[in-house]
């Protein structure tokens, strides 16, 4: 049998010799590894406003974050131990991103949760407002959402920030069979900050919510002063009025008044509108219109440390009547007294005639002796006068 080559044989040979550690199939060592971090697990009460999060041994500290579009990121540190912080009621319908940052031991574990309305995105109702007005009364309305379907049909719910105490809507306004509006006429029950959610339903889709937190003081609008009265004299004239009645309570420097002038039938002010700051007393002095010119006054009133204006009270007219006008009032005057008069002097005329025809003069008994003293005995002896014809016997004595 031949032999190998020795080239051939030292290549059979070597992996025998060397070992497998020789050809680079060391196994690696083994490097410790670190176990998988604990996860939070971020849960969010959107009526409780209440975040929380799983308790972790051996934790430190914590804060959470509330990142709202309108208020910017709201901040946190919760009590060692606490695995749950609450914020300050705030609107939920534009969405909210939450996080949560624990320090264990040596580490920091954060995580992050993304609030969304739920529905279909523009269902739900815009424009949301309210009014109080009349200090007694609240008017609020809202628009149909541009994607909301046909069928759609809102709700309101009112109640405090805690929304404890939420109740819908008693009085209802509607467009087309669709909810556009509410009216209350008891607002006792209305907190100084009060929260509103709309909501809806439909059989098409899923509507989203809509909520607003608005203060009664800013929505109120101040009703027109009562009781404005006009005295004139020759220079000057004075106006008074009272102070309107408000739901909040208002004392009288925090109201400011504006006082308009109009000269009549004329649209646009005869002069700039006056402020006149409010005090016990409510009065102004403004100069005497001239002769023969009329003007109307009207008052409005809002709250001194902010806020719109309200609505403009009832108009009241003052000023002297131009002399043409005057002239015929008493023209009128004069000829309406005549016709009075005239009247009055006729119905005694013919008063007094009827009482002549009713009473007729009762005849006086005559007395002949006393009446006729000087009687004519010529026609006496003759008849004349005599109402009954009686013979006169003629004695004459014979001698």
């Amino acid at each position: 049998m031949p032999c190998a080559p020795p080239r051939l044989l030292l290549t059979l040979l070597l992996p025998v010799l060397l070992g497998p550690s020789s050809l680079g199939t060391r196994e690696p060592p083994d490097v410790p590894t670190e176990s998988p971090s604990p996860r939070l697990n971020l849960k969010f009460d959107p009526r409780a406003m209440r975040l929380s999060w799983n308790c972790l041994e051996n934790s430190t500290s914590s804060r959470c974050f509330l990142i709202h579009k309108e208020n910017g990121k709201i901040e946190h540190r919760p009590r060692p131990g606490d695995c749950q912080c609450t914020f300050r009621r705030l609107s939920l319908h534009g969405g909210v991103t939450l996080r949560v940052s624990v320090a264990v031991g040596q580490r920091t574990l954060r995580e992050e949760l993304l609030y969304a309305n739920p529905g279909a995105e523009g269902t739900a109702a815009r424009g949301f407002s309210c009014v109080i007005y009349r200090a007694d009364f609240m008017n609020c309305s809202w628009t149909q959402g541009p994607a909301a379907p046909s069928d759609v049909q809102y709700f309101l719910y009112i109640g405090d920030t805690e929304r404890k105490n939420e109740t819908e809507c008693p009085h209802y306004m509607q467009d087309s069979g669709t909810h556009r509006g509410c009216h209350l006429q008891d607002l006792s029950a209305l907190p100084f900050n009060a929260f509103f959610l709309v909501n809806g339903t439909s059989r098409q889709a899923e509507i989203q919510f809509l909520d607003s937190i608005l203060s009664t003081k800013e929505i109120e609008q101040i009703s027109p002063p009562d009781n404005v009265s006009v005295a004139c004299n020759a220079s000057h004239c004075l106006v008074q009025w009272d102070q309107p009645r408000t739901r909040a309570g208002l004392s009288d420097g925090d109201f400011q008044y504006q006082l308009g002038i109009w000269r009549q039938n004329a649209e646009a002010l005869s002069e700039d509108p006056v402020v006149v700051a409010g005090d016990v007393q409510n009065r102004y002095l403004v100069p005497s219109p001239g002769p023969g010119a009329r003007h109307t006054l009207r008052i409005r009133a809002a709250d001194a440390r902010g806020g719109a204006w309200g609505a403009w009270g009832p108009p009241v007219d003052f000023g002297s009547q131009g002399p043409e006008a005057s002239l015929l009032h008493v023209y009128l005057l004069v000829v309406l007294g005549t016709l009075v008069c005239a009247l009055v002097l006729g119905c005694l005329f013919n008063r007094f005639h009827g009482l002549r025809g009713l009473f007729p003069p009762i005849p006086q008994i005559k007395d002949k002796v006393n009446q006729n003293h000087q009687m004519n005995w010529e026609d006496l002896a003759t008849g004349v006068g005599k109402e009954d014809h009686e013979e006169v016997l003629v004695v004459e004595e014979v001698s």
